[in-house]
């Protein structure tokens, strides 16, 4: 039987009141493997309510204690490491690699939360007027919401609270309701590093949740990762309910391929960004714009390279590519194979009719290759969020550029050359808020932001690095004089000097 999850509140696992379910699967074997409660409105305030008590004496925790708790989380998720990656696959089908990493890249964030004693340091101006000085500081914003997607059920929670919690807030999450097992674990070994009851609560659930979250007047900052129009509704409910919002957003990335680079490096990268993780990454690589040449030595690559991905289940060692997270999702994803064929692109390699013995009910889709896609097609247009590469020729530089710049998105893209000058021209004029060099997944260590532009971030602030500590903090300034003598009174706007 199927195991019932649970809600995290107060520093206690709560079994959901509203009656209403979700199943979470196996995506390997297609097989219902829990239930997650979906909380009512009632519950979400419940959480908010802990959060609220518990963040006076947390904001008023000296940063250098609220930083010793997370220097025992992050021992404890180094002891639970493989625990952690085995919860991953299990709901959501990554490979084992791929599962490691994406732990990892969350435990440094945790790593850049334990210097923030160092990073909540403000600025002091001494004598800016005759005995008079100004220094800065940043505060906590109170309690604080995350509301995160189903492809990286650990890292991405990871990027928001660590560094909300640190910088002295309280924190409610809202993961995805597909694979929530794996949060709902870290929130336990936060409670054995000793993070007091209420500073970090999570509530499962859909849109009534959410809908709790942004409207209630508690709740000051909200910070999201998920699909575009969800991310327009976040921003513009948030901020109409006077809080401080970060939502990022959807992806096409496209990756520049000179006729000068190195095609068998190209090939590799490109397999990876495309095919990782089932392409299920907001960083993924969906759109290889090959230039002249290229395009021909980049395609006789990529098709042989595809005839020996190796698909399978994550617990497979030897597997590279893993499922897609439910049925509903692997369908979509292959009807945008079907469009991408009836619009008139070519479709090279074909991954609809994929069957994996032991494993059929499995939502695996084999990966697939179009080539000479155009920019007025869907296929290239919108967001697949799976294991289809769309390749664009062009002639020349300049018209790759200005594709990728005309693109809806801007979240991140690359360029494969040798030659320096075009990729500093590259990096200069590129619209997008992360470019790689002969990378073709440039996600930014924890100590620098990630976030996109155009439509593919809402607000002005990315999620950890130096934004991330400013998104969570306040800043105040003060003046400060102590003088001997009475000055008298002044009607002027003051000056200094």
């Amino acid at each position: 039987m199927p195991r019932d999850l649970y809600h995290f509140v107060d520093g206690q696992p709560r079994a959901g009141t509203s009656g209403r379910f979700g199943d979470v699967f196996n995506p390997a074997t297609g097989e219902v493997q829990a239930r997650v409660p979906f909380g009512s409105k009632a519950e979400t305030e419940a959480a908010i309510a802990a959060a609220a008590a518990a963040l006076p004496a947390w904001a008023d925790t000296p940063p250098l204690r609220r930083a010793r708790v997370l220097f025992r989380f992050k021992q404890l998720m180094e002891e639970h490491f493989e625990e952690l990656v085995q919860l991953v696959i299990a709901e959501h089908g990554k490979v084992l690699g791929d599962a490691r990493g994406e732990v990892t890249r969350g435990m440094e964030v945790v790593e850049f939360a334990c210097g923030i004693p160092h990073l909540l340091k403000g600025e002091f101006s001494e004598d800016i007027g005759r005995g008079i000085d100004s220094y800065s500081m940043r505060q906590p914003v109170g309690v604080c919401a995350g509301i995160t997607p189903f492809n990286f059920p650990a890292m991405v929670p990871m990027w928001m609270w660590p560094i909300a919690i640190a910088c002295g807030n309280t924190f409610v999450l809202k993961p995805s309701e597909k694979d929530p097992s794996a949060p709902l674990r870290v929130a336990e070994l936060l409670k054995e590093a000793g993070l007091p009851d209420g500073v970090l609560n999570i509530v499962n659930g859909d849109k009534e949740v959410v809908d709790t979250l942004l409207t209630d007047p508690r709740v000051q900052a909200i910070s999201f990762v998920g699909s575009t129009p969800v991310a327009q509704y976040i921003y513009t409910t948030g901020c109409a309910h006077g809080k401080r919002v970060q939502a990022l957003a959807g992806a096409k990335n496209h990756m520049v391929v000179m006729p000068d680079a190195d095609m068998d490096q190209a090939t590799d990268a490109l397999m990876s960004a495309a095919y990782g993780s089932a392409g299920e990454r907001c960083m993924a690589i969906s759109v290889a714009v090959a230039v002249d040449s290229a395009g021909d030595a980049l395609m006789e690559r990529m098709t042989q390279r595809l005839g020996t991905l190796k698909v399978g289940p994550g617990i497979d060692p030897d597997s590279e590519m893993g499922p897609l997270i439910t049925r509903e999702h692997r369908d979509k994803v292959s009807r945008y194979v079907d469009i991408g064929v009836e619009e008139g692109a070519e479709l090279v390699v074909d991954g609809r009719d994929l069957r994996l013995q032991g494993y059929e009910n499995g939502f695996f889709l084999g990966g697939c290759l179009f080539d000479n896609v155009k920019p007025d097609m869907r296929i290239y247009q919108e967001e697949i969020f799976g294991p289809v590469l769309s390749v664009v020729r062009t002639p020349d530089f300049e018209t790759a550029l200005k594709l990728t710049n005309d693109h809806y998105f801007g979240n991140g893209t690359a360029v494969f050359t040798r030659d320096g000058d075009t990729a500093r021209s590259f990096c200069r004029r590129v619209q997008a808020g992360m470019v790689g060099v002969n990378v073709s997944i440039p996600v930014p260590l924890a100590f620098h932001t990630f976030g996109g532009w155009k439509n593919s971030l809402f607000g002005d602030h990315g999620v950890h690095g130096p934004d991330g500590v400013h998104f969570y903090t306040r800043l105040k300034t003060m003046t400060s004089r102590w003088p001997s003598t009475h000055t008298g009174t002044s009607y002027y706007m003051p000056t200094m000097g």
